[in-house]
This record gives structure tokens, sequence and C-alpha cells, in this order.
């Protein structure tokens, strides 16, 4: 098994893609959040990969991947997910995406059901309309010149070492700022920052999020959904748990003692809710016929009261009915 600190490279579309892998074993593929890259798991992939084979790609514009001038898209994301995954050999997956790698890992599942058998939802975006103002200064005009102005070397390192240092503190507000300080650390690569800021473009404003998945989300019925939140998540409210796509099955966890990433504060109790979630959940099977009906009646549609249409054999069994 490689080790967790390994990253390795492959050129998809003529961009480096970087991913980290490990362990056998049905595949679960990890997303990081916004400005951050796959070392986020680091603390999670050891007990998930004696399970599963982890995957957990820097996102185009993020880490160790290029920063081309792209497709910075949640679309685009999704693809570069999917095509990344065929370059390996994988053909289905249990996602799992944190804040900005959720809504990527919700665009993936809406964009690909055949290859999606689970999806895990960290402190995600796109659930809401409520970010922090710090996100939302991204989308500023002006705001690139005021980072590079705020990132310039004489005083990042007082800055960054400022914010680790009230992160060792007892106080909650400030449990992320360790994370926060890696992320003001990145910003100050200009290819990161315009990726970054173009990511940004495409799902919020000044105002807070304009792109969500809430009038899709009845399609997760077709599938095993688990959501996870840190109580004190003060980038994405934990309220935005009451509006996960979960359709009453009881896997919403929200952890106290928790903030913006739980699965670095309790990588011990995230990875255990992860596998429970596996071990419980049959994997989706992707039926036409059943997501056809599903598209046409919308929220009114009844999974228990209307049997899979007759061109779903195709798909295989049944999909697991959630909720």
């Amino acid at each position: 098994m490689e080790s967790v600190a390994d990253v390795q490279y492959v050129v998809v579309h003529g961009y480096r893609r970087a991913f980290r892998i490990s362990g056998s074993g049905p595949a679960i593929l990890l997303l990081h959040g916004l400005a951050c890259d796959s070392s986020t798991w680091i603390d999670a992939i050891p007990a998930l990969s004696e399970h599963f084979t982890v995957i957990a790609p820097d996102l185009l514009g993020h880490g160790e991947s290029d920063k081309p001038d792209a497709d910075y898209s949640l679309g685009g994301y999704a693809n570069g997910m999917r095509d990344l995954l065929t370059v390996l050999g994988i053909d289905k997956v249990t996602v799992v995406g944190h804040s900005f790698g959720g809504g990527v890992a919700m665009q993936f599942a809406y964009q690909f059901p055949d290859r999606t058998e689970r999806v895990v939802l960290v402190s995600t975006g796109g659930l809401g309309k409520e970010v922090s103002p710090l996100i939302r200064f991204l989308t500023v005009p002006g705001s690139s010149a005021m980072i590079a102005a705020a990132t310039f070397r004489p005083w990042r390192p007082l800055v960054a070492g400022g914010m680790r240092a009230l992160a060792r503190g007892p106080w909650s507000a400030t449990r992320d700022l360790g994370e926060v300080a890696r992320i003001y650390e990145t910003l100050a690569d200009p290819a990161t920052r315009t990726a970054v800021q173009r990511v940004t473009s495409h799902v919020l404003n000044w105002k807070g999020q304009f792109v969500t998945m809430t009038d899709r989300s009845y399609l997760a019925r077709l599938m095993p959904v688990l959501v996870v939140w840190g109580r004190q998540d003060l980038v994405i409210p934990a309220k935005h748990a009451d509006a996960a796509p979960t359709h009453g099955s009881g896997n919403v966890h929200v952890l106290d003692d928790a903030g913006h990433f739980p699965h670095k504060d309790h990588p011990e109790e995230f990875s255990r809710l992860v596998l429970e979630f596996v071990a419980t959940n049959a994997p989706a099977q992707y039926h036409r016929g059943r997501w056809r009906a599903l598209l046409r009646r919308g929220d009114q549609y009844s999974l228990e009261s209307v049997p899979a249409p007759a061109d779903a054999v195709a798909g295989g069994p049944a999909a697991p009915a959630i909720g």
C-alpha cells in the first residue's frame, strides 16, 4: 500500500492531475474544499484504506495539480473526476466531498448516477445561501490585488504564524485558523489565486451562494446519502444540514467540538461514520426508467409505491429506497 504522503500524477486532457491512492477494495473518492488539497484527508485515509481503494485528488487549480486557464465550473470538475477515474480503471465510487468538494460530489452524482454508489457530504456547499464573508470577498472586484498585498512575503509568515497560534487556543471561533493559514499561504501564488477566484465566480457572489442542488435534491432518493457537519462551523452554518437530501434516513451527523473540518477535528469518528454508512447501505444501481420517472414527477415520486419500470432491467436489481 502506498503511503498517504505519496502523491502520484497522471496527465488528462494535457493537464497534470495530482492524486493520492491507497488501499484495496471498493473505490471511495475524496474531494477536498476550496483552496485546499488532498492532504486535508490524510488523517482519515489510513482507516478508510483498510476497507477501500481510496482516491484523493488535488482538484484542477489546487495543490500540485496544474492551474490552467480552463473550466472551473462544477460540471467541469465532475467531468474531470469521471475522466480521472476512467484513466485509473475505476468504474464506480462512493463519492465524498468536503465544502466546495461536496458541491462537486453532488454534481458528479447528478451527471453520472450510473457511476455513483453512495454520496457523503462533509460541511458541504450547495445547500443554502449563507457562506463566510471571507469567501464572498473573493468575488469582489479588485480582491485579487488586495489578496496579493495581504499575502506579500515580508509579513506572510507573521500572519500565518499568528493564525496557527490562535488555532491552538481553547476558543471554538479560532479552531479552523490552522487550515485558514494554509489557505492564506496558498493564495500567495498568483496561479492558485486566479483558479480559486474562477471557482468562486461559478457558484457565489458577494451576497452568498447562488448555485445550489436543492431543486434537484429529490434525485438523491435513488442513492444513499450521508451528511457530516461540525457544530461550530463558521464557514457554512451547520443548519444547512437540515436541507441535506437524506429524505428522513437519519444519516445526518453534526459533531460537537468540530468546525468546518470535522474530518480533521475527529478523523476516527468521521472514518467510523463512513465505514458504518457503507456497510449498512447497499450501493445504488442506476435504472434509466426509474430515473426518468423521478425526473418527470419530481419530489412527488414515491419509490415505495411505484415499481421499477420495465426498462429498468438493463440497470440490474432495484436500487435501495432511501426515505
